[in-house]
């Protein structure tokens, strides 16, 4: 599972056998999790995160989109 980004208690993840669904970042925080695609960003799964929350992971995404992007690429071709 490796982490590509922590920022406001939040951890940004891939899991390692899912190189062939469609690109996409996991999120975590506490007890709460989310998951959303890549191209284009969109909501795939949430659960324990409000609506408030979902809308800041959407634009962390959005502004990290590029790097989570090539760290998948990465990751997926190994």
């Amino acid at each position: 599972m490796p982490t590509i980004l922590k920022t406001y208690g939040l951890r940004f993840f891939f899991f390692s056998n899912e190189a062939t669904e469609p690109a996409h970042i996991h999120i975590e925080k506490n007890n709460a999790y989310a998951k959303y695609y890549l191209a284009p960003v969109e909501h795939a799964t949430s659960f324990a995160f409000n609506a408030n929350e979902l809308s800041h992971i959407r634009n962390l995404v959005q502004q990290h989109q590029s790097l989570f992007l090539t760290k998948w690429n990465e990751f997926s071709s190994k």
